[in-house]
């Protein structure tokens, strides 16, 4: 954890100041400590990290994926795959993050916390689950960097602190979207701008088979289903049969995505999680608005939705298309 973290935390509990107490550190870096507020609250810093919790609780799935898979979708010299899913899901290019202090909600490995630091801004990455120890070892050594393990339902900070919040397929994932999509209005400052997807109600037929699968596989041991999951590696082959892949792609809907391991990845992440709620366009834009949002737009990946803490300006958005299994929540 960075010094200068410190300044922009609150306590979740009573929002007042956290003060630091280093165990082990070198001058830059606390690697192990204590955040302490003058009511008493504490929270542990381990292996670099503040935890404002004490487990993944209902996440954990993410936890073990992400920590599997703590490379896969990081964008390289030749793949820019995050980048481009970045842009068509929040509508940001890179220059509007320059010198911009960005809330990434539900960071995951860091995919998209690494897109926002590459574009200039200050990004803090928050995750209920144990992730974030994936997310510090790609990406925690980047100044511009904070990384913490917090719940969106306490989050450790001040109203009016950033100037961009975005959350990429993670709050359908809580026990409650509208809940958890409620508590980050508040931490923009004036004039800044929210962006959120989440899992649309326009699917495609292949989710309702999957539904019924879920009821099935979130209850299974992570490894088996894990291991199940591979089944998307020669399913890719099978699906390119014309006469076989309309039947297939409904029966065993799985990922098809080009990259293999990336197909276990995004089928695993489908088929694990406790929450997967799914949501309309309307809807959405009716949480923005009643936040007094303004400038509130549907982008043209569903079920996309953007606003500004009023000073913004109005803008308008493109129509809503059909989304295939194959992205990933976080």
């Amino acid at each position: 954890m960075h010094y200068s973290f410190s300044s922009l935390l609150a306590c979740p509990v009573c929002k007042r100041d956290l003060k630091s107490e280093p165990a082990t550190s070198s001058a830059e870096i606390i690697e192990t400590g204590t955040l302490r507020c003058e009511q008493g609250h504490s929270y542990p810093i381990v292996r670099g990290i503040p935890r404002f919790v004490s487990s993944d609780g209902y996440a954990s799935n993410f936890g073990f994926e992400w920590n599997l898979h703590n490379r896969t979708q990081l964008d390289t010299a030749t793949r820019h795959e995050s980048e481009e899913t970045f842009i068509e899901k929040t509508g940001f290019r890179r220059g509007d993050f320059k010198g911009k202090l960005v809330l990434d909600v539900g960071c995951g490995m860091g995919r998209f916390s690494d897109v926002a630091s590459r574009w200039g801004a200050t990004v803090v990455g928050i995750d209920l689950t144990s992730a974030v120890d994936a997310a510090h070892s790609n990406i925690g050594g980047r100044e511009n960097v904070h990384l913490a393990q917090a719940d969106v339902f306490r989050l450790p900070f001040r109203e009016e602190t950033f100037d961009v919040i975005f959350s990429i397929g993670v709050l359908h994932h809580t026990p409650d979207t509208r809940a958890a999509f409620d508590q980050l209005p508040r931490l923009l400052k004036p004039g800044g701008t929210i962006a959120i997807w989440v899992y649309s109600t326009l699917m495609g037929r292949w989710t309702r088979v999957s539904d019924i699968y879920r009821h099935l596989t979130t209850r299974l041991p992570r490894r088996v289903l894990y291991a199940l999951c591979h089944v998307a590696i020669p399913l890719y082959n099978v699906n390119k049969i014309p006469l076989i892949r309309g039947v297939s792609r409904i029966v065993f809907p799985v990922s098809n995505h080009r990259d293999p391991a990336w197909r276990v990845l995004d089928t695993f992440d489908w088929y694990s999680p406790t929450y997967q709620w799914k949501h309309g366009e309307g809807e959405l834009r009716d949480w923005f608005q009643k936040h007094g949002l303004v400038s509130v737009e549907s982008l043209s990946f569903p079920t996309s939705v953007r606003g500004v803490r009023p000073d913004g300006s109005d803008h308008g958005g493109p129509a809503v298309v059909e989304v295939p299994i194959g992205e990933t929540s976080r």
